[in-house]
């Protein structure tokens, strides 16, 4: 009989962050909801959860995150391995936003922390977040509910939305792509350049590539089932290849990145070709992209 060999995650990690975090507390949240209520509730029995998802190990949880205690204790594990701090990573992809968006997708939004913050940065947009665990959504909106944020929290599977054509301004994705496979990750960028108008913008918050492939240790601490594949990517190529221009990825505190692509609007007549020439990765400049006359901007072009 072969023996399960621990984890790094179990060995190290976890009786470090063990130490730092409040169980108890966590204890008494948990047991203050109704998780088969609510995530029933939020349940979509159209949605078909993948294989990869449900039969895999994240962060160091068994079971992944489809059940509650996955949704539970996301969030205390994850301020400690986004150095130097969860916030400040996330207000990366806030930062990196260029566009004015009325309608915004969170895919793989889990407990909401990003979706929260693009609520609070964008109040006068639709915003909607979208995951596969109903358990995660829930926690997500509790969170929402505390922020007193007017979110729409939706489950769905990211490669497949069912939302129409050309329906959002904005999609985003925090540490969604190290988790999926890579026929995945492209599948859902080509969901993304759909859903999207001309001269939106995607933008993709994850682990950075040139680090997680230069220091391979690191993907043996984070033991994410599909790191590796994650690392020997491409994600900038993968843009390009969904259709995106204006593909830029910059670094995040040297272990993540955001990665930024706008759908292109497309030539209509001379005056607009010469301004969508201007949608190439070696001139377009992200502050100018109010001249564009792109429906996200409220620009009638």
């Amino acid at each position: 009989m072969v023996i399960r060999q621990k984890t790094i995650w179990e060995n190290f990690l976890s009786p470090v962050v063990r130490f730092f975090i409040d169980e108890e507390k966590l204890q008494r949240y948990a047991d203050s909801i109704d998780w088969k209520k609510e995530s029933d509730r939020l349940w979509r029995n159209d949605v078909i959860i993948p294989d990869y998802y449900s039969s895999r190990n994240f962060h160091g949880i068994e079971g992944g995150y489809l059940n509650f205690g996955a949704a539970v204790s996301y969030d205390p594990i994850t301020q400690y391995v986004l150095p130097p701090n969860e916030t400040v990573v996330r207000q990366a992809l806030i930062d990196a936003v260029k566009v004015k968006p009325r309608r915004i997708l969170d895919l793989g939004c889990g407990t909401g922390s990003t979706t929260l913050m693009l609520k609070q940065a964008f109040p006068q947009a639709e915003v909607i977040g979208l995951d596969l665990s109903p358990y995660m959504l829930v926690r997500a909106a509790d969170k929402a509910r505390t922020a007193n944020l007017d979110i729409i929290w939706r489950h769905g599977n990211a490669e497949k939305t069912s939302y129409q054509d050309t329906c959002f301004d904005l999609v985003t994705a925090s540490l969604l792509f190290h988790e999926t496979p890579t026929v995945v990750s492209q599948t859902i960028l080509r969901e993304s350049f759909r859903l999207l108008v001309a001269g939106g913008q995607v933008l993709i918050l994850d682990g950075n590539q040139n680090t997680l492939r230069s220091l391979d240790w690191l993907n043996n601490v984070f033991e994410e089932p599909y790191i590796r594949d994650y690392a020997a990517g491409n994600l900038d190529a993968n843009m390009g290849a969904a259709g995106f221009e204006a593909v830029q990825t910059q670094d995040v505190w040297w272990i993540n990145q955001v990665t930024s692509g706008i759908k292109p609007i497309p030539v209509t007549n001379t005056a607009t070709q010469k301004q969508v020439r201007q949608y190439t990765p070696t001139s377009i400049d992200n502050n100018d992209l109010e001249d564009l006359g792109s429906p996200v901007f409220g620009i009638k072009a």
